[in-house]
């Protein structure tokens, strides 16, 4: 049995930042998939700034954002009017690094993904495909198939199901996968247009009967459509061509199609696993949550998944934290999947269904909506933290405790960028670490060289007290950027208390450093 190694299943976005992690941490890795090259289509597109902060830790950021589209604005369309313009520089520029949305399509996406793989020397087993596997307690073997019909066995400590809304790792452990279909057939394509909304920022359209999404990105005026088909189609899904398109919305954005690169049509599932753990094998993105397209939010969400449990996986193989932390995962991750599952579900319901409150919803009702936040920065502020994913924490989690400023234990810890320093510079480590803002006590600085923590002193500044923190509070962040404790004061003892209460997680002796 092989007591070190993690066997990933599905090489999509999810089980390569997983594999990507997991290889800056020291930890073997196999990855597999059944494909013979990553996807061909440019399936999800978005990719958020909390996502772009997690690949900043690992050095993929600067390559993401350089490589694809930055959308800085966001314009909502009702009733044959321009209703809202969001300007993302204005109302984020100091809450992340990354105050914009990056659209950069998936086939692009992977392939980036897997080239960081490679060079850390990691190579997709492709065509490969798990077809049995056996949890023994102590490890699991497993048993892939590959294309020419030959078999082999690995024996791992632990298996990441990422193998899609039809996974093999969920249907062999029989974990029931919960929720239902919508009715409407939507579509997808890619196009070359022109018009007035082909100024580079993305689009939100509502008609009488339909919505539309613009996104645009690369060159060329290359533009992502998804939308509905004609209130009257009663077509088979796959029969359904661009010519069957409900047009309205696309006509009112004064958008002229001249070519159609790629044209898709889909339904749309929202499903949430039962659990996402079992034994020593573990879900991830679409084998453990699928829902609506609205906000981007399903890659973004399973990339943030594999984060999740990278680091925890890594501790437990080198011994730097017991299994019971393992336990955490699901609680943290499956809080958030039901939260987005819910909310996107109201929100698709309304703007997709064809009924007659659906119609007053889009064609009356956003209006207003869409003037009031035109009108409010401290809500479009709201609205950007949630689709971002920057708002998401962890403070139900067991790991996750105390107060200080407006900054909980669980949050995201927040972003501050001043003259001298960047306070996510440190978070390149992955690994524990305290975070003081203001003067460090002799005292701390003892304890935190004897633990050993790393410590990061920064020079208090009103920036710091605008983003929530707190003028000497101390912060214990996680090897994810979150904060496991907010400390007003006392901090040695509270940070005692701390690792004594999660001494059976992580102890205060698995954080030393990893060796290299």
């Amino acid at each position: 049995m092989s007591d070190d190694m993690v066997l990933i299943a599905g090489a999509g976005p999810t089980g390569m930042v997983l594999a990507l992690w997991l290889s800056r941490l020291g930890i073997n890795v196999r990855i597999i998939d059944k494909l013979d090259s990553h996807v061909q289509q440019s399936r999800a597109m978005v990719v958020h700034a909390r996502t772009l902060e997690l690949y900043q830790q690992c050095d993929l950021a600067e390559d993401l954002v350089a490589s694809g589209n930055r959308n800085h604005g966001i314009n909502l369309w009702a009733d044959n009017k321009l209703r809202a313009h969001f300007a993302f520089d204005a109302i984020s520029s100091a809450l992340t690094p990354y105050p914009f949305l990056l659209v950069f399509p998936q086939d692009h996406h992977e392939a980036l993904l897997e080239k960081h793989l490679n060079a850390a020397g990691i190579k997709i087993e492709r065509n490969s495909e798990l077809i049995d596997f056996e949890d023994n307690g102590n490890g699991i073997s497993a048993t892939i198939r590959r294309s020419d019909n030959s078999h082999e066995v690995i024996a791992t400590r632990f298996l990441a199901g990422c193998d899609g809304v039809r996974s093999r790792v969920r249907e062999r452990l029989q974990i029931p996968f919960k929720g239902g279909t919508y009715e409407n057939t939507f579509y997808v394509a890619d196009v070359e247009a022109t018009g007035s909304a082909a100024n580079g920022e993305a689009w939100i359209a509502f008609a009488d009967a339909e919505f539309l999404v613009v996104l645009p990105y690369g060159r060329d005026n290359r533009m992502r459509l998804i939308g509905t088909f004609r209130q009257s189609d009663g077509a088979a899904p796959d029969t359904l061509r661009f010519e069957d398109v409900s047009h309205q919305a696309i006509a009112q954005l004064g958008l002229e199609i001249a070519k159609i690169n790629w044209f898709s049509t889909y339904r749309v599932h929202h499903r949430v696993a039962e659990t996402f753990r079992r034994g020593n094998a573990f879900l991830l993105g679409d084998a453990a949550h699928v829902h609506s397209p609205v906000g981007g939010q399903g890659m973004n969400t399973g990339i943030g998944d594999a984060v999740n449990l990278a680091w925890k996986l890594a501790a437990v193989l080198r011994q730097q934290a017991t299994e019971k932390l393992l336990g955490s995962y699901e609680p943290e991750r499956q809080a958030f999947a039901m939260r987005l599952v819910n909310t996107t579900d109201k929100a698709f319901s309304l703007i997709s269904a064809k009924n007659s409150v659906a119609g007053v919803v889009r064609t009356r009702l956003f209006p207003v909506f869409a003037r009031t936040l035109n009108h409010s920065p401290k809500l479009q502020q709201r609205m950007f933290r949630i689709l971002s994913q920057i708002r998401l924490n962890y403070r139900h989690s067991s790991l996750c405790e105390g107060k200080a400023g407006e900054v909980c234990g669980g949050d995201r810890l927040p972003w501050v960028k001043t003259a001298e320093e960047d306070n996510y510079h440190s978070l390149k480590l992955m690994r524990w670490q305290l975070h003081l803002y203001g003067e460090a006590t002799p005292a701390l600085q003892r304890w935190c060289a004897e633990a050993p923590l790393p410590l990061s002193v920064f020079s208090w500044t009103t920036d710091h007290h605008q983003a929530g923190l707190m003028e000497n509070g101390a912060y214990l962040i996680r090897p994810d950027g979150y904060v496991a404790l907010a400390s007003p004061h006392s901090h040695e003892a509270r940070l005692d208390a701390w690792f004594e209460k999660n001494n059976a997680c992580v102890p205060k002796s698995g954080l030393k450093a990893p060796q290299a």
